[in-house]
């Protein structure tokens, strides 16, 4: 049995003390790279003051815990702003808290509750322009200045930019998972009707089979024993048949292998190559069945080979069960892109209960099948007499079931 989960991120593969390692390192180069964005003017780079490298450390370390609390560090990363301006110190030392603090808005809003994104972008608008006007007042700036003017008209608009990104994102994943959860219900119900219309064509014959050869053997058991035996003997048979399809049935349900999990290339192993066996239980419950095969017959991939048998089943249990007919005939043609299905009887037509849609589900879920495989299909009486069934089923890789293209999209939605 080959595992198919699908392996998570490199970041998430290395181990914790590995990637804690690196965020320090990470945090350890941006400290002097803020040391050297901040300096104000009248400053040299060299020799380092040991207020200023304090500050940059103070600026960097809490974006350590940014993606595990990033509602804390927002906070110590404003109350240093503001801590900044009340001490006096120039803008021009601690503009780098202003981007940092958008980008914990961002994240804050992707992450965290609506609520939560709009609380923190208005603190963060209110604490940016706060401390950036009393900067300007503090050294006798006009604040109402167009070049000023434009720089809070930057600051405000940085941290919307920064809110509209998380509410992108924050959409973005619930679209991803409502998209993935339809997928998921769409996949699991393409399966149950899968189920449901293999043991609908499995059981639906066998007790058509078994109930009519039932009723000749008790009405011939005293007079005629030997019909009776007879009798006894196909119900005997297709009861086998039926318990072997059942089993393969549950084994198929029990089966563990990821790659192709529940799908129509598994299943009950009946195929085109039953189809002679399938007449001769049924001519022997008393309609003849006249099997007709044009083309070269070859093994077709596994969904159209099973379909197509269902078809025939499905299309012969109804002429048996409900077109009072005593001549069936299936013709089957092997063309080189599709496989074509005709089955006419000589009964009732349009009087028959397969002949519409009905209670029954017989023909809706041959219906079903061949557009689960990009087929053609059509079901009615004849002018002349009788019913009609055509089915075609393609054989090319277009032909791909539904729930198998569920389950990629579900796949692909979770890559992203």
């Amino acid at each position: 049995m080959r595992d198919r989960t699908p392996r998570p991120p490199l970041w998430a593969r290395l181990p914790r003390g590995v990637r804690t390692l690196v965020v320090w390192c990470g945090l350890a180069g941006l400290v002097p790279l803020l040391y050297v964005m901040t300096l104000t003017d009248g400053e040299d780079l060299l020799p380092v003051a040991a207020s200023h490298a304090a500050f940059a450390v103070a600026m960097a370390v809490p974006l350590a815990w940014a993606r595990r609390s990033p509602e804390a560090v927002l906070a110590v990363l404003l109350a240093g702003a503001i801590g900044a301006a009340v001490l006096g110190q120039p803008v021009q030392r601690w503009w780098p808290l202003f981007p940092a603090a958008d980008v914990l808005v961002c994240l804050l809003t992707a992450t965290r509750s609506r609520r939560a994104g709009l609380v923190a972008a208005a603190a963060t608008l209110i604490v940016q322009e706060t401390t950036w006007q009393a900067d300007l007042l503090r050294h006798g700036l006009r604040a109402w200045a167009p070049g000023f003017l434009a720089l809070s008209f930057l600051l405000g608009l940085g941290v919307l930019i920064a809110w509209l990104a998380g509410v992108v994102v924050r959409q973005r994943r619930a679209y991803d998972l409502a998209l993935r959860a339809h997928a998921g219900a769409q996949a699991v119900t393409e399966e149950r009707l899968r189920i449901a219309r293999e043991l609908h064509d499995l059981v639906a014959h066998s007790i058509g089979i078994i109930a009519i050869q039932a009723g000749a053997g008790a009405r011939v058991i005293d007079t005629r024993p030997e019909q009776a035996r007879q009798a006894l003997g196909a119900i005997e048979d297709t009861s086998r048949q039926t318990l072997k399809g059942l089993r393969q049935m549950v084994g198929v349900l029990r089966e563990t292998d990821r790659e192709h999990p529940g799908s129509p290339e598994h299943g009950p192993g009946a195929g085109l190559a039953d189809v002679d066996r399938l007449a001769r239980t049924t001519t022997a419950a008393g309609v003849r069945v006249d099997v007709r095969r044009h083309g070269r017959p070859r093994l077709l991939p596994a969904a159209v080979d099973r379909s197509a048998f269902r078809i025939v089943q499905e299309s012969v249990t109804n002429v048996l069960r409900h077109a009072d007919a005593g001549h069936c005939r299936v013709l089957i043609d092997y063309g080189s892109e599709d496989v074509r299905i005709d089955i006419v009887d000589d009964g009732r037509g349009a009087a028959s209960p397969a002949a519409g849609e009905g209670s029954g589900h017989g023909i809706a879920g041959m219906r079903e099948r061949v557009a689960l495989l990009n087929g053609d299909f059509s079901a009615g009486p004849r002018p002349e007499g009788g019913f009609r069934v055509t089915a075609r089923l393609p054989l090319t890789t277009a032909a791909e079931p539904a729930i198998v293209r569920a389950r990629a999209e579900a796949g692909r939605t979770e890559a992203r």
